[in-house]
């Protein structure tokens, strides 16, 4: 039986109808009239109203002007809008976005207040004034994720907090060294708050376990945790935390001596999730939270221990034989004067991928741990052995040679290094930083090898040297020809220390040092010698002007300005002396700083 045929569709009202269905609807507080569609044939586009028999004209036309009343741009998705906001980098410009129409204040006010500005104190009175009021046209408080009061930390108190407190969905907040607050306020800020991802409270000695606790109780979706020095902390509280709060990826105990293993294991057992944790100078801890926080954490890949004093050998010997732990790219052992050979040896077994290792003051270690670190090959990137002063040429050369993409390196105090160690260090194609303070053997052979062009891989291009940072404070052997060779052939240096070496003592080139810290006495200032920065380029730029005086300095003698042999001996045993007398922390600047183990994995 032959099928009826439908009847036949209206092309036209079926074309109007189908746009009609997916246009958005706008209310009529729109007051923007500018349309760049307004044309003389709108009502046969098809943005426009349906046509249809049952509606009079007066409706048509009022649907009409109504749709030629919303601009283009307001005919966006909210979501595209609020991705177009998210460009605008000034608070002020996302402000005046709010001052367009309401639904551009919908789309830009979260922007506005999802980091309120905090850096004066008339932002966090304004701040504080609008999350208190009960009247506003949108609610501000549930709006705040990011609350950051350290700018003005000697200023805040519990009265500015507190008032802060309806901010129930802050999930960052920040009070670095905003000494004045205690446990009223920070309760208050972390009851019912169940958004909160990091907390900072840095140096807040006041804080104890009611935080904590208030925080345990929370907080369950904390990742991030930082309550450096913050004294009055306990392992009660802390095992509280680990056993709450199981999403925790980043940890910083720094300073906190009072804490023991028992609160260390609980973070192990619990939050599997760990990268990150800082336990520098705590000094309490023993070898079995160490073996635990390795074994346990199998995303580990940051691990910060100096000053740790209690941590030997065992800690790592102790490791399930055979196993690895891939994730592990950061380790940091300064000061721990217990650790020997055999613990690095196993370190590197168990860490086969470790991108930075810092042995800073490890003096029981020798060549005999170099040598197992050159097990690492083309994944080491950072070392530093400074105070290790029983190595020698012998485990460098080979360090080297294994170790080709070695960046920054510091052998600080290491006194029985010779040229042959940096001439073979001045062969790593990407060598940016290199620490040699009171390595006292090395000569201008030295430097001249470091100053040589590179090149780069097996027939490549030879291209100049890329270092940027070099340590050579009281290499007293050094004179003023070597170094001017360096500062021509690195392009990129922009550090140069030189304190205590004999020929940088002059006038004409001191003027272009920086200034001695403040805390150093008349002796340390009288040798300080430290070009950063301008002060480089400066230097370089002194150097190479061709004047009777430079190339006297340069070419004759020892390259010093003194004319009076008899005044030399006097001068060098002067600043000897006072090396000697001297820690490496008051001659040069921090050499392996927390900020420079910062890299990405």
């Amino acid at each position: 039986m032959a099928r009826s045929r439908r009847p036949e569709r209206d092309v036209s009202a079926s074309r109007s109808d189908s746009s009609t269905s997916t246009s958005p609807e706008r209310g009529a507080e729109d007051d923007d009239n500018d349309s760049l569609m307004y044309q003389a044939n709108d009502s046969v586009s098809s943005l426009a109203p349906s046509e249809s028999p049952d509606i009079d004209e007066d409706a048509l036309r009022r649907a009409l002007e109504e749709r030629c009343r919303v601009s283009p741009i307001s005919r966006l998705p909210a979501e595209l809008m609020i991705a177009i906001f998210a460009k605008l980098s000034s608070p002020g410009d996302l402000k005046n976005c709010m001052l367009v129409s309401r639904e551009w204040a919908r789309n830009s006010v979260g922007l506005l207040w999802h980091r309120p500005q905090t850096g004066k104190w008339q932002s966090i009175k304004s701040v504080v004034a609008t999350v208190r009021r009960g009247d506003s046209f949108f609610d501000y408080p549930s709006l705040v994720k990011r609350l950051n009061l350290s700018a003005l930390h000697t200023e805040i108190s519990d009265g500015t907090l507190q008032p802060l407190s309806n901010c129930n969905r802050v999930e960052r907040l920040t009070l670095t060294n905003c000494t004045k607050l205690t446990d009223l306020s920070l309760t208050a800020m972390l009851q019912d708050n169940r958004s909160l991802l990091a907390l900072d409270v840095t140096g807040l000695d006041s804080i104890t376990d009611r935080s904590m606790f208030a925080l345990a109780e929370n907080a369950v979706r904390l990742q991030g945790l930082n309550v450096t020095n913050c004294k009055k902390i306990t392992d009660d509280s802390l095992e509280a935390v680990a056993k709450s709060c199981r999403h925790l990826k980043r940890l910083k105990l720094n300073g906190c001596q009072q804490l023991t293993d028992r609160s260390i294991i609980a973070f192990a057992r619990n939050c599997r999730y760990i990268l990150e944790i800082d336990l520098h100078d705590c000094r309490n801890l023993e070898d079995e939270s160490i073996t635990t926080l390795i074994t346990d954490g199998p995303h580990l890949r940051e691990l910060r221990l100096a000053h740790c004093w209690r941590i030997t050998d065992n800690a790592f010997l102790r490791l399930p034989q055979g196993a690895t732990y891939d994730a592990l790219r950061i380790l940091d052992l300064t000061d721990c004067t217990e650790l020997q050979d055999a613990g690095v040896q196993k370190i590197v077994q168990a860490a086969p991928r470790l991108r930075n290792l810092v042995l800073n003051k490890c003096r029981n270690i020798t060549d005999r741990a170099v040598l197992a670190i050159t097990r690492l090959g083309k994944n080491l990137h950072y070392i530093h052995l400074g105070h290790c002063s029983r190595i020698t040429d012998t485990g460098v050369i080979q360090l080297v040679k294994l170790c080709n993409r070695i960046r920054y390196i510091d052998l600080a105090c290491c006194t029985n290094l010779t040229d042959n160690s940096v001439t073979q260090l001045a062969s790593l194609p990407k060598l940016k930083r290199i620490g040699l303070v009171k390595c006292g053997n090395i000569t201008d052979r030295s430097i001249i090898a470091l100053s040589k062009p590179k090149q780069v891989g097996h027939g490549g291009p030879v291209t100049p040297s890329v270092l940027e940072r070099v340590h050579l404070s009281y290499c007293t052997n050094l004179t003023l020809s070597s170094i001017h060779s360096l500062l021509n052939s690195c392009p990129r240096l922009t550090h140069l220390s030189l304190t205590g070496v004999q020929a940088f003592l002059r006038e004409d080139l001191i003027v272009f040092c920086r200034e001695a810290p403040q805390e150093f006495n008349d002796h340390q200032r009288d040798v300080f010698c430290v070009f950063s920065g301008v002060g480089v380029q400066r230097l370089r730029n002194y150097l190479n002007t061709d004047t009777p005086h430079t190339r006297r300095t340069m070419f004759e003698g020892e390259g010093t300005m003194y004319d009076d042999e008899a005044e030399q001996p006097e001068l060098m045993d002067n600043v000897t002396a006072q090396a000697n007398g001297m820690g490496i922390e008051d001659m040069d600047e921090d050499f392996g700083e927390d900020s420079e183990l910062q890299v990405d994995s």
